[in-house]
């Protein structure tokens, strides 16, 4: 884990980090979310509306912008304080993706800042892309 404090903070500043989404992923976000919607939990339907595998929830791919500013940057000081995400191609159980951000611009007035992040597949297709504002817990 990542303990930048705000002075360290800088545009221009980056970090990255693999994930590979499970089934086992797949299955814990539908217990935790209630959503059953066969696109997500049933191949079979996925496959009838032209996927190749159940679409992994896009709320559990955005789940992974936490992971970037709580663990990675800043780390551990971070406060998260707004995601404004979207999903440009679709990510299936087994992908590996790689998630990056990068601080697009620091609020010293507010003590914020700003990252641009996104997220690729193993193919190097950008599946999600965001704007991610974070504050400082110290």
């Amino acid at each position: 884990m990542n303990e930048y404090r705000f002075q360290d903070l800088s545009p221009g500043l980056s970090c990255s980090f693999g994930v590979n989404v499970t089934d086992s992923m797949m299955d814990q976000f539908r217990l935790l979310s209630g959503d059953d919607n066969p696109l997500h939990s049933d191949a079979g339907f996925a496959q009838s509306r032209g996927y190749r595998d159940r679409v992994v929830y896009g709320m559990l791919t955005a789940s992974f912008y936490s992971t970037l500013v709580g663990i990675y940057l800043p780390g551990r000081y971070a406060l998260l304080q707004g995601v404004d995400a979207s999903f440009t191609a679709p990510v299936f159980p087994g992908d590996n993706l790689t998630v990056f951000g990068e601080i697009s611009s620091v609020h010293h007035e507010l003590r914020q800042i700003e990252i641009r992040a996104h997220i690729k597949n193993q193919l190097g297709i950008k599946v999600s892309r965001a704007k991610i504002r974070s504050g400082s817990s110290e």
